[in-house]
Protein backbone atom coordinates (compact mmCIF):
# COMPACT_ATOMS: atom_id res chain seq x y z
CA UNK A 1 0.00 0.00 0.00
CA UNK A 2 1.11 3.56 -0.70
CA UNK A 3 0.19 4.88 2.73
CA UNK A 4 2.42 4.28 5.74
CA UNK A 5 0.58 5.47 8.83
CA UNK A 6 2.12 5.18 12.28
CA UNK A 7 1.49 7.19 15.42
CA UNK A 8 4.69 5.74 16.86
CA UNK A 9 6.76 7.21 14.06
CA UNK A 10 5.31 10.63 14.73
CA UNK A 11 6.06 10.39 18.41
CA UNK A 12 9.61 9.27 17.77
CA UNK A 13 10.21 12.21 15.45
CA UNK A 14 10.40 14.65 18.32
CA UNK A 15 13.37 12.80 19.76
CA UNK A 16 15.00 11.77 16.50
CA UNK A 17 14.62 14.99 14.56
CA UNK A 18 15.94 18.33 15.81
CA UNK A 19 13.95 21.11 14.25
CA UNK A 20 16.69 23.63 13.72
CA UNK A 21 19.02 21.11 12.15
CA UNK A 22 16.46 20.14 9.55
CA UNK A 23 14.98 23.56 8.94
CA UNK A 24 17.91 24.43 6.67
CA UNK A 25 16.64 23.46 3.24
CA UNK A 26 18.14 20.41 1.62
CA UNK A 27 17.55 19.18 -1.90
CA UNK A 28 14.17 20.76 -2.67
CA UNK A 29 13.42 18.05 -5.17
CA UNK A 30 12.95 15.57 -2.36
CA UNK A 31 9.63 16.97 -1.20
CA UNK A 32 8.14 19.39 -3.69
CA UNK A 33 5.73 18.59 -6.50
CA UNK A 34 7.05 18.23 -10.02
CA UNK A 35 5.80 19.90 -13.15
CA UNK A 36 4.03 18.26 -16.09
CA UNK A 37 6.43 16.58 -18.49
CA UNK A 38 4.53 17.38 -21.68
CA UNK A 39 2.84 20.41 -23.20
CA UNK A 40 4.16 23.96 -23.29
CA UNK A 41 1.87 25.36 -20.58
CA UNK A 42 0.09 24.22 -17.47
CA UNK A 43 -3.04 26.10 -16.46
CA UNK A 44 -6.01 26.06 -14.13
CA UNK A 45 -7.80 28.39 -11.74
CA UNK A 46 -6.86 31.30 -14.01
CA UNK A 47 -3.11 30.67 -13.69
CA UNK A 48 -1.06 29.69 -16.70
CA UNK A 49 2.54 28.54 -16.41
CA UNK A 50 4.90 28.66 -19.34
CA UNK A 51 6.88 25.41 -19.45
CA UNK A 52 8.44 25.99 -22.87
CA UNK A 53 12.16 26.77 -23.37
CA UNK A 54 11.22 30.28 -24.55
CA UNK A 55 10.32 31.92 -21.26
CA UNK A 56 9.64 35.57 -22.15
CA UNK A 57 11.14 36.56 -18.82
CA UNK A 58 10.39 39.80 -17.03
CA UNK A 59 12.44 42.57 -18.67
CA UNK A 60 14.93 44.42 -16.50
CA UNK A 61 17.42 47.21 -17.08
CA UNK A 62 20.98 47.69 -15.90
CA UNK A 63 21.36 49.50 -12.58
CA UNK A 64 24.69 51.30 -12.96
CA UNK A 65 25.15 51.78 -9.21
CA UNK A 66 24.60 48.09 -8.53
CA UNK A 67 26.75 47.11 -11.52
CA UNK A 68 29.61 49.17 -10.11
CA UNK A 69 29.64 46.85 -7.09
CA UNK A 70 30.39 43.75 -9.20
CA UNK A 71 33.88 42.45 -8.29
CA UNK A 72 36.54 42.80 -10.99
CA UNK A 73 36.89 39.01 -11.18
CA UNK A 74 33.26 38.76 -12.26
CA UNK A 75 33.51 41.71 -14.63
CA UNK A 76 36.47 40.09 -16.41
CA UNK A 77 34.38 37.82 -18.64
CA UNK A 78 31.13 39.72 -18.17
CA UNK A 79 29.32 36.54 -17.20
CA UNK A 80 27.50 35.27 -14.13
CA UNK A 81 27.50 31.48 -13.80
CA UNK A 82 24.72 30.23 -11.54
CA UNK A 83 23.82 26.67 -10.62
CA UNK A 84 20.52 25.18 -9.53
CA UNK A 85 19.36 21.63 -8.95
CA UNK A 86 16.33 21.42 -11.25
CA UNK A 87 13.45 18.98 -10.83
CA UNK A 88 11.39 21.07 -8.43
CA UNK A 89 8.49 23.08 -9.79
CA UNK A 90 8.17 26.02 -9.66
CA UNK A 91 11.66 26.75 -8.33
CA UNK A 92 13.84 25.15 -10.97
CA UNK A 93 12.86 22.48 -13.46
CA UNK A 94 13.48 21.45 -17.04
CA UNK A 95 11.34 22.87 -19.80
CA UNK A 96 9.45 20.75 -22.30
CA UNK A 97 12.67 20.21 -24.28
CA UNK A 98 14.05 18.38 -21.19
CA UNK A 99 17.28 20.43 -21.26
CA UNK A 100 16.47 24.10 -20.67
CA UNK A 101 16.29 25.13 -17.02
CA UNK A 102 13.32 27.30 -16.10
CA UNK A 103 11.56 28.35 -12.89
CA UNK A 104 11.56 31.16 -10.33
CA UNK A 105 15.16 30.54 -9.24
CA UNK A 106 16.27 30.74 -12.87
CA UNK A 107 14.20 33.88 -13.45
CA UNK A 108 15.80 35.55 -10.43
CA UNK A 109 19.28 34.53 -11.58
CA UNK A 110 18.70 36.17 -14.96
CA UNK A 111 17.12 39.27 -13.43
CA UNK A 112 19.98 39.79 -10.97
CA UNK A 113 22.68 39.16 -13.56
CA UNK A 114 21.10 41.42 -16.16
CA UNK A 115 20.54 44.18 -13.58
CA UNK A 116 24.28 43.96 -12.93
CA UNK A 117 25.06 44.15 -16.65
CA UNK A 118 26.25 40.54 -16.85
CA UNK A 119 25.43 37.72 -19.24
CA UNK A 120 23.83 34.87 -17.29
CA UNK A 121 24.48 31.15 -17.61
CA UNK A 122 22.43 28.75 -15.48
CA UNK A 123 23.67 25.19 -15.11
CA UNK A 124 22.14 22.09 -13.49
CA UNK A 125 24.04 20.53 -10.61
CA UNK A 126 23.32 17.88 -7.99
CA UNK A 127 22.40 19.31 -4.57
CA UNK A 128 25.42 17.66 -2.97
CA UNK A 129 27.81 19.28 -5.44
CA UNK A 130 27.01 22.99 -5.17
CA UNK A 131 28.77 23.74 -1.84
CA UNK A 132 32.22 22.71 -3.02
CA UNK A 133 31.62 24.20 -6.46
CA UNK A 134 30.73 27.63 -5.04
CA UNK A 135 33.33 27.54 -2.28
CA UNK A 136 36.10 26.72 -4.78
CA UNK A 137 34.98 29.37 -7.25
CA UNK A 138 33.99 26.89 -9.95
CA UNK A 139 30.48 28.38 -9.81
CA UNK A 140 29.83 32.01 -8.93
CA UNK A 141 26.48 31.51 -7.24
CA UNK A 142 23.77 29.01 -6.43
CA UNK A 143 20.03 29.69 -6.47
CA UNK A 144 18.38 26.50 -5.35
CA UNK A 145 16.17 27.10 -2.33
CA UNK A 146 19.22 27.49 -0.07
CA UNK A 147 18.33 28.57 3.46
CA UNK A 148 20.64 30.90 5.37
CA UNK A 149 22.20 29.17 8.36
CA UNK A 150 24.94 30.28 10.72
CA UNK A 151 27.00 27.24 9.74
CA UNK A 152 26.74 28.08 6.05
CA UNK A 153 27.66 31.71 6.72
CA UNK A 154 31.11 30.51 7.72
CA UNK A 155 31.75 29.45 4.11
CA UNK A 156 29.35 31.53 2.01
CA UNK A 157 27.86 34.99 1.68
CA UNK A 158 24.12 35.49 1.19
CA UNK A 159 21.72 38.02 -0.32
CA UNK A 160 18.18 37.07 0.70
CA UNK A 161 15.41 36.96 -1.90
CA UNK A 162 12.54 34.84 -0.56
CA UNK A 163 10.95 33.77 2.69
CA UNK A 164 11.38 30.11 3.57
CA UNK A 165 7.79 29.00 4.09
CA UNK A 166 5.91 25.81 4.88
CA UNK A 167 2.25 25.61 3.93
CA UNK A 168 -0.92 23.88 5.10
CA UNK A 169 -3.18 23.00 2.15
CA UNK A 170 -6.67 21.51 1.97
CA UNK A 171 -8.90 20.59 -0.94
CA UNK A 172 -10.65 23.58 -2.46
CA UNK A 173 -14.08 22.90 -0.97
CA UNK A 174 -12.77 22.24 2.54
CA UNK A 175 -14.56 24.02 5.39
CA UNK A 176 -11.55 23.83 7.72
CA UNK A 177 -10.63 27.23 9.15
CA UNK A 178 -7.28 28.97 8.87
CA UNK A 179 -4.27 27.23 10.39
CA UNK A 180 -2.28 29.73 12.43
CA UNK A 181 -1.27 27.99 15.65
CA UNK A 182 -1.16 24.66 17.45
CA UNK A 183 -4.80 24.51 18.49
CA UNK A 184 -5.88 24.81 14.84
CA UNK A 185 -4.49 21.36 14.00
CA UNK A 186 -6.08 19.51 16.91
CA UNK A 187 -7.95 16.43 15.73
CA UNK A 188 -6.96 16.93 12.08
CA UNK A 189 -5.72 14.19 9.74
CA UNK A 190 -2.54 15.67 8.29
CA UNK A 191 -0.25 14.35 5.57
CA UNK A 192 3.37 15.20 6.34
CA UNK A 193 6.79 13.97 5.22
CA UNK A 194 8.54 11.58 7.59
CA UNK A 195 11.77 12.89 9.11
CA UNK A 196 11.20 16.48 7.95
CA UNK A 197 11.27 19.72 9.91
CA UNK A 198 7.57 20.15 9.18
CA UNK A 199 6.91 16.82 10.89
CA UNK A 200 8.94 17.97 13.90
CA UNK A 201 6.92 21.19 14.10
CA UNK A 202 3.67 19.23 13.89
CA UNK A 203 4.82 16.84 16.60
CA UNK A 204 5.60 19.75 18.91
CA UNK A 205 2.20 21.29 18.27
CA UNK A 206 0.52 17.95 18.87
CA UNK A 207 2.30 17.47 22.18
CA UNK A 208 1.27 20.98 23.21
CA UNK A 209 -2.35 20.26 22.30
CA UNK A 210 -2.48 16.96 24.12
CA UNK A 211 -1.07 18.62 27.24
CA UNK A 212 -4.06 20.97 27.09
CA UNK A 213 -6.54 18.13 26.62
CA UNK A 214 -7.15 18.80 22.92
CA UNK A 215 -7.68 16.05 20.36
CA UNK A 216 -4.46 14.58 18.91
CA UNK A 217 -3.30 15.02 15.33
CA UNK A 218 -3.62 11.96 13.12
CA UNK A 219 -0.32 11.80 11.24
CA UNK A 220 -0.47 10.32 7.75
CA UNK A 221 2.49 9.33 5.60
CA UNK A 222 2.53 8.52 1.89
CA UNK A 223 5.40 7.43 -0.28
CA UNK A 224 4.49 9.47 -3.36
CA UNK A 225 2.69 12.67 -4.31
CA UNK A 226 -0.06 10.95 -6.31
CA UNK A 227 -1.11 8.85 -3.33
CA UNK A 228 -1.19 11.82 -0.96
CA UNK A 229 -3.18 13.86 -3.50
CA UNK A 230 -5.74 11.08 -3.81
CA UNK A 231 -6.02 10.81 -0.03
CA UNK A 232 -6.69 14.52 0.32
CA UNK A 233 -9.19 14.70 -2.53
CA UNK A 234 -11.06 11.60 -1.41
CA UNK A 235 -11.47 12.91 2.13
CA UNK A 236 -9.15 10.42 3.82
CA UNK A 237 -7.00 13.34 5.00
CA UNK A 238 -7.84 16.91 5.97
CA UNK A 239 -4.59 18.72 5.24
CA UNK A 240 -1.11 18.46 3.80
CA UNK A 241 1.82 20.22 5.46
CA UNK A 242 5.06 20.73 3.56
CA UNK A 243 7.22 23.15 1.53
CA UNK A 244 4.97 25.99 0.43
CA UNK A 245 6.51 26.71 -2.98
CA UNK A 246 5.63 23.38 -4.56
CA UNK A 247 2.20 23.29 -2.92
CA UNK A 248 1.38 26.86 -4.01
CA UNK A 249 2.37 26.06 -7.59
CA UNK A 250 0.26 22.93 -7.58
CA UNK A 251 -2.75 24.77 -6.14
CA UNK A 252 -2.53 27.46 -8.79
CA UNK A 253 -1.95 24.92 -11.56
CA UNK A 254 -4.81 22.48 -10.94
CA UNK A 255 -7.17 24.48 -8.72
CA UNK A 256 -7.90 21.46 -6.53
CA UNK A 257 -6.30 22.70 -3.32
CA UNK A 258 -6.09 25.95 -1.38
CA UNK A 259 -3.71 27.40 1.17
CA UNK A 260 -4.97 27.31 4.76
CA UNK A 261 -1.96 28.92 6.39
CA UNK A 262 1.81 29.29 6.17
CA UNK A 263 4.57 29.00 8.70
CA UNK A 264 8.19 30.00 8.46
CA UNK A 265 10.41 27.02 7.73
CA UNK A 266 12.61 27.85 10.71
CA UNK A 267 9.73 28.04 13.20
CA UNK A 268 9.82 29.35 15.86
CA UNK A 269 12.65 31.31 14.24
CA UNK A 270 12.65 33.06 10.88
CA UNK A 271 14.63 31.73 7.94
CA UNK A 272 15.20 33.10 4.45
CA UNK A 273 16.24 31.74 1.08
CA UNK A 274 19.23 33.51 -0.43
CA UNK A 275 21.47 34.10 -3.43
CA UNK A 276 24.57 32.21 -2.27
CA UNK A 277 28.16 33.09 -3.21
CA UNK A 278 31.74 32.40 -2.25
CA UNK A 279 32.67 33.94 1.10
CA UNK A 280 34.29 37.35 0.94
CA UNK A 281 34.45 37.87 -2.83
CA UNK A 282 31.97 40.77 -2.84
CA UNK A 283 29.48 39.30 -5.30
CA UNK A 284 26.72 38.99 -2.70
CA UNK A 285 26.97 42.75 -2.06
CA UNK A 286 26.27 43.43 -5.74
CA UNK A 287 23.49 40.82 -5.81
CA UNK A 288 21.82 42.43 -2.79
CA UNK A 289 21.87 45.81 -4.52
CA UNK A 290 20.40 44.29 -7.67
CA UNK A 291 17.67 42.49 -5.73
CA UNK A 292 16.65 45.67 -3.93
CA UNK A 293 16.46 47.46 -7.27
CA UNK A 294 14.22 44.69 -8.61
CA UNK A 295 12.05 44.87 -5.48
CA UNK A 296 11.73 48.66 -5.71
CA UNK A 297 10.81 48.75 -9.39
CA UNK A 298 8.33 45.86 -9.18
CA UNK A 299 10.13 43.32 -11.34
CA UNK A 300 10.72 41.09 -8.33
CA UNK A 301 7.00 40.90 -7.57
CA UNK A 302 6.27 40.02 -11.22
CA UNK A 303 8.83 37.21 -11.15
CA UNK A 304 7.30 35.59 -8.07
CA UNK A 305 3.72 36.11 -9.23
CA UNK A 306 4.28 34.37 -12.55
CA UNK A 307 5.18 31.22 -10.59
CA UNK A 308 2.47 31.53 -7.93
CA UNK A 309 4.93 32.49 -5.17
CA UNK A 310 3.74 35.96 -4.17
CA UNK A 311 3.19 34.80 -0.58
CA UNK A 312 6.94 34.21 -0.21
CA UNK A 313 8.01 37.74 -1.19
CA UNK A 314 10.32 39.78 1.03
CA UNK A 315 10.30 43.58 1.38
CA UNK A 316 14.07 44.07 1.37
CA UNK A 317 17.05 41.90 0.47
CA UNK A 318 19.49 41.58 3.35
CA UNK A 319 23.18 40.82 3.20
CA UNK A 320 24.01 37.83 5.41
CA UNK A 321 20.80 38.03 7.48
CA UNK A 322 20.54 36.10 10.76
CA UNK A 323 20.65 32.40 9.92
CA UNK A 324 19.29 29.37 11.63
CA UNK A 325 21.62 28.42 14.51
CA UNK A 326 24.05 25.56 14.47
CA UNK A 327 22.98 22.20 15.86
Amino acid sequence: MAKIKTRQAAGAALAAVTLLALAACSDPGATAATAPSSGSTASAAGKTFNLAPEQNRVKVTVDEKAAALVPDANKADGKLTVVTTGGTAPLSLFATDNKTLIGSEVDIAYAVGETLGLTVEVLPVAWADWPLGVESGKYEAVLSNVTVTEARKEKFDFASYRNDLLGFYAKTDSTIGDIKEAKDVAGKRIIVGSGTNQEAILVRWDEENKAKGLAPVEFEYYDDDSASTLALQSGRADLTFGPNAGAAYKAAKDGKTKEMGTLNGGWPLTSEIAFTTQKGNGLAVAAQAALNTLIKEGSYAEILDRRGLSSEAIKTSELNPPGLPKK
